[in-house]
């Protein structure tokens, strides 16, 4: 098979966990590894494979071959960004796949949700190139973000992981960038603070929701949780907490021993500190637009009502010229 002929195999990934399901369907991996030790990496008829010693970038059309390029050409940047951030070495050469066609990525996504996934057991990134550089979404950080889940899982002995400490680091790392695809509208955190509708994190440990607004909801969170960390015990104390996580700690006692907190009680800390930041005239002034939206409703269907009333008591001879009260 040469790598210009390269075809994807369909796969599905479950909306609470897109990106770590994938090795369960090994046949897609299976081809990549074929396609990486078919041919030599900067042969002069490649259209789907590029790479240095330290990544390979696949593609799946030809006009992202430049933009393949570009990757190999950012890549030890990034890399060098994460190993100063967590303080881990990148020992491994991760695949990176480039998607251009959005109805091809959803596909293998199984889902619209998101613009890239990780599959840290095959050291695989896959990303949505439609969507980079939109918003948030820019290829670099995107990439970052990915990696992160990569190097966790690398280091981390998988029961020891959370999704939602996963998705906190990952956010944490790369300024709040994440694999959701979102509009950059308004928080669901606040409300659902300040309405005690927050998800518990230990129902966030195996997998995230799959209705969109519960997993823009998780997402929050799991980010919110990280940075309330960070800014309440420093940087260093995330870092030796994931530190315990490595050498096999669970993740209650890792957050035990490092902050000598229990997890349950950091938690609520958390939700007390998200509350005492979000009054209601906060939440009010957050969904403005919303409330005005809905009020400039109610006054057409009110004068919608009025215009009704009218033409039936002029219909009746009654009419007096003056709207009915």
């Amino acid at each position: 098979m040469s790598p210009g002929s390269l075809r994807f195999a369909r796969y599905q990934c479950p909306n609470r966990l897109p990106r770590c399901d994938a090795m369960k369907r090994p046949s897609f991996l299976l081809l990549l590894l074929l396609v990486c030790l078919s041919e030599p990496l900067h042969g002069t008829e490649q259209k789907a494979l590029v790479g240095t010693g330290d990544v390979i970038v696949l593609f799946d059309e030809e006009p992202l071959g430049a933009v393949a390029r570009e990757v190999v050409d950012f890549y030890p940047g990034v890399k060098a960004e994460l190993e100063e951030t967590l303080g881990w070495r990148v020992d491994f050469r991760p695949k990176i796949l480039l998607i251009g066609e959005r109805r091809k990525f959803q596909d293998m996504a199984g889902s619209n949700y998101f613009a890239a996934y990780a599959v840290p057991e095959g050291e695989l990134v896959v990303i949505d190139y439609s969507r980079m550089n939109r918003g948030v979404f820019t290829l670099s950080m995107t990439l970052k973000h990915e990696l992160c889940h990569l190097l966790l899982h690398r280091y981390i002995p998988k029961g020891n992981l959370p999704r939602w400490l996963d998705e906190g680091i990952s956010q944490w790392v790369s300024e709040g960038v994440s694999e959701m695809v979102t509009t950059g509208g308004r928080s669901l955190l606040r409300g659902a603070a300040l309405t005690g509708r927050c998800i518990p994190l230990d129902r966030l440990a195996e997998g995230f929701p799959g209705d969109r607004r519960s997993l823009l909801l998780a997402y929050e969170e799991s980010r919110s949780f990280v940075e309330y960390v960070s800014s309440e015990y420093g940087r260093e104390a995330v870092l030796d907490m994931l530190n315990q996580l490595r050498n096999g700690g669970g993740v209650k006692g890792a957050f035990l021993k490092t902050l000598s907190v229990p997890l349950e009680k950091l938690e609520r800390q958390w939700l007390e500190h998200l509350r005492r930041g979000t009054t209601w005239l906060v939440y009010l002034a957050d969904h403005l637009y919303g409330i005005l939206f809905f009020l400039a409703a109610l006054i057409t269907v009110w004068g919608f009502i009025k215009v009704l009333a009218r033409k039936k008591r002029y219909a009746a001879g009654q009419d007096d010229g003056v709207f009915p009260d």
